[in-house]
Parts: structure tokens; C-alpha cells; sequence
């Protein structure tokens, strides 16, 4: 069973828009080296401290096979003050293992000023990143879409890569470890074995699901936004269906009794995981779901495309673009959504179709590099034209209506960044060229 926790939130977020409901090649030796070094170096730079002060070499606890464990946190927030002796308990008796070598923590302060920061620190058997890297904090809140305290987050030590969002649960689930490093199973490995239709009948998974596109809808009947999108979501699988597409959706049900699932499933035409079944925590914890409603498209291998979904089917009923593969460069419509919320964006935001058209020639190139970075891309490229939330956005973010725009956005370090000259790709490449490398003047999103 999963653990429920409560989180002290402390980002504000454009989602009173569009509103949810919250849950919780080998290497050579001396290349693989570098990686390694990139990797934690330039998240957490050469050296954390440890609450006696003492400087501790990143490289030491970075490498092949060892995980490092970012623990967000604050003095302030109760909740954090709750888990913290709860994760040094577990941490103090994990070290002392014979794994203990294979982790390390690293305190991630959102404490409010530097004496907090050390008082807090001394009840940690784990180092810190120092209390002045506050840019370093802000990156790895953005690029770890952390949203809430306390949040404790695995990552592989050797190339920075996510293990687990939902390390604090895994904490307070395994406290002796025997589980560790808690990587997800992969989908096709959670979801074996029966499936159900609407009127009971079991099927099998795999051959429910095999060469299919796959749709999990997280949702339940209680959650008034999941009421709303369902039956729109029914239209589009109806019309997938039509067109004879290879799809299927899987709903993963946050319903509080049988009765509540029987009559919120029998609205829908697709498979279900039985109620309560404990294959939808641990998909709920593969894609980090913490909101609902939530629909996360797979491939026909079981990896994932989108976990957008929801903003993908709202902005495209007809499915012009399913199955949803990202693209380089977006309009920005309702399905931009979660990615407005999680990612800095760059929008030129326009007026006529002429501008549209220049806007998309003199970002399409910065959009192709950003986009072949795959996962770890850290800048989104989109162009505002008719729908309605380009109005929003410029609302919320106090974007003067002037025609064409260049801004960046990032609503995860409450920052906003515009150019004010004309249009062009060179322009373009010398603004994302300054965000880069963090040249670029900014101001507060929130005055």
C-alpha cells in the first residue's frame, strides 16, 4: 500500500486555469569519468558541506552504481520536521549496511535564511548544498519538477539520472532498505495479468494490450475535473475506434469504494485494473502522477510518449495527432498546460498569420536542438496565436499585449525574461543563447 503523505506546497502555479486534483556505446574509463563528474558536478558544483562545516568532494559519492538521494526541505514546514528524524534514522542504519556505500543524501534547503538553514542541518547526518547556492536550488527544483516540501528524490549517481520521485514513501514503506534503489518496474512488466470490462469480464493484459497504443487514465469518481474530461474522453476513444486505430485506455481508479468505481466505470468503454488493485500505485508511482485526472500515452512497447495526454486530447478531439509523439515546436493552446507549469518556455506570441509563419522560421532551428535532448531538455519552444490561453498566460505572467513577443516564461523559478527588438532567427539565437548561460536580464513573474 502506498503511503499517503502531506506536503508543505510552495510554488504557485497556473493550474487555477486548467485545474487538477492533487495526490501526492561503452565508455572509455576517462569518458565515463566525465560523465559522472557532469552529471552531479553540475547539479550540486565540486562541494556540499556537512553540518560541521567540513567541504565534501561530490566526486566521492558519485560514480557507477551509487545513488544520491536530493531531500527537499525546509525548518519551517511541519511536515518536513516530521519526516527528517524519520530519513536520518533510516540513512544512519542504511550507511552503517553493507549498501551503505552506494548512498549518499544531500540536504536541499528551502529554509528561509542561513541560521535556520544550519540549525535544521544539525539534527541531518546526511551533507547539504550550501545555503548560498540558492540559483543551484532553484535548478534542481525546476529541473526535478518539485513543487511541494518535504520531497526526497533518487537519482542515479553516475549520470543524474531520476530513480524514483517518491522516495519519501519509499522511505517510510521499506526503513530497512530491502528494496533499494526502488527503480520502477517498467510498464509491460506492472501491468501483467487480468484486466476488466464494464460488465466483469477479465481479460488478459498482454493480449489485451499487444501492439497497441495505451492510454492509463488516472481518475476517480469523487475528482469533479476527472467528471468533466471523462465522457470527452470517451468521445475521442469512440473515435479512435472508428478509424481503426490500435488503442486502448486502462483506467487506474483513485475511487474510495467498489460502489463509487462499478458506477463511475460504467461510464466508460475501455479496460479497467480492478478496484483497489496494487498495480495502480505503482504506475501511479512510475510516471510520478500527482494529480488527476492524468492520461499517459505509451508506445507499443510500453514507453512512454506523453504524459500529457489529457492537454493533448482537449486541444486535438478529432486526433489528428495521436498518438502525441512531442514535437520540437508547439502552438500554445489548453494542452500546453503542464508543460507552461513544469518547463521554461520560450513564446513569440502574434498577431497575424505572417508572424506566425516568422515566428515558427526563426525558432524552428533552436527548437530542433532543444528537442534532440530528449529528457533532459530544459527549454520548451511554442508560438501564441488565437486560443485563448495566450490571453491568460499574458494575464497571469503581466505580459504587455504587444505584437510580435519574445518571452522566456519559467513559472518554477518565478521568472520571466522578454526581448523587446524585432523578430528573427538571429535574434532568437542570441536570446536562448543568453538564458543559456544565464546571461539574460530577468524580473520577478509575481510583483
Amino acid at each position: 500500500m502506498r503511503t499517503v503523505v502531506v506536503s508543505c506546497v510552495s510554488l504557485e502555479t497556473i493550474y487555477n486555469l486548467f485545474p487538477c486534483i492533487s495526490l501526492n556505446n561503452t565508455l572509455t574509463a576517462s569518458s565515463k569519468l566525465m560523465t559522472t563528474m557532469q552529471a552531479m558536478e553540475s547539479m550540486l558544483g565540486s562541494t556540499v558541506v556537512n553540518k560541521d562545516g567540513k567541504s565534501i568532494d561530490v566526486n566521492s559519492f558519485s560514480g557507477p552504481g551509487k545513488v544520491v538521494g536530493l531531500y527537499f526541505s525546509a525548518h519551517w514546514c511541519p511536515p518536513c520536521r516530521a519526516f527528517t528524524p524519520e530519513l536520518a534514522n533510516f540513512y544512519t542504519k542504511f550507511k552503517a549496511s553493507e549498501k551503505g556505500s552506494s548512498l549518499e543524501i544531500v540536504f536541499v534547503s528551502s529554509d528561509k535564511n542561513e541560521e535556520e538553514f544550519k540549525e535544521y542541518l544539525s539534527e541531518m547526518p546526511f551533507p547539504a548544498l550550501a545555503f548560498d547556492q540558492r540559483d543551484k536550488k532553484a535548478n534542481l527544483s525546476k529541473k526535478f519538477k518539485v513543487s511541494g516540501i518535504p520531497t526526497l528524490i533518487f537519482l542515479d549517481a553516475d549520470t543524474g539520472k531520476m530513480i524514483t520521485a517518491e522516495g519519501r514513501g519509499k522511505v517510510t514503506d521499506d526503513p530497512e532498505g530491502k528494496e533499494f534503489p526502488w527503480i520502477p518496474k517498467p510498464f509491460n512488466e506492472v501491468i501483467k495479468g487480468n484486466l476488466i470490462r464494464n460488465d466483469k469480464q477479465e481479460v488478459d493484459a498482454g493480449e489485451a494490450l499487444k501492439g497497441k497504443i495505451v492510454a492509463v487514465y488516472f481518475s476517480a469518481h469523487w475528482c469533479p475535473p476527472c467528471k468533466a474530461f471523462t465522457p470527452n474522453l470517451a468521445k475521442f476513444y469512440n473515435k479512435m475506434k472508428e478509424q481503426g486505430k490500435q488503442f486502448e485506455i486502462i483506467f487506474a481508479s483513485s475511487d474510495r469504494s467498489q460502489e463509487s468505481f462499478d458506477e463511475y466505470f460504467g461510464t466508460m468503454p475501455w479496460l479497467a485494473l480492478p478496484w483497489n488493485d496494487p498495480r495502480k500505485n505503482q504506475l501511479t508511482q512510475t510516471y510520478s502522477v500527482e494529480g488527476i485526472p492524468c492520461l499517459v500515452f505509451l508506445n507499443e512497447n510500453g514507453e512512454t510518449i506523453t504524459k500529457n495526454g489529457r492537454g493533448a486530447v482537449m486541444g486535438d478531439k478529432d486526433g489528428k495527432d495521436f498518438p502525441y509523439h512531442p514535437k520540437p515546436l508547439n502552438e500554445l493552446t489548453g494542452m500546453s498546460a503542464d508543460v507552461l507549469n513544469e518547463s521554461a518556455c520560450l513564446i513569440i506570441f502574434t498577431d497575424t498569420e505572417d508572424q506566425k509563419n516568422e515566428a515558427v522560421a526563426s525558432m524552428q532551428s533552436q527548437a530542433d536542438i532543444y528537442h534532440a535532448k530528449g529528457d533532459d531538455k530544459d527549454l520548451h519552444f511554442f508560438y501564441g496565436a488565437e486560443d485563448e490561453i495566450c490571453d491568460s498566460v499574458k494575464e497571469f505572467a503581466g505580459i504587455e499585449d504587444k505584437f510580435p513577443l519574445m518571452v522566456i516564461l519559467d513559472i518554477g523559478t518565478q521568472k520571466i525574461y522578454t526581448h523587446d527588438g524585432t523578430i528573427s532567427k538571429e535574434n532568437v539565437d542570441a536570446f536562448v543563447g543568453k538564458w543559456a548561460d544565464r546571461s539574460l536580464p530577468s524580473k520577478p513573474l509575481r510583483m
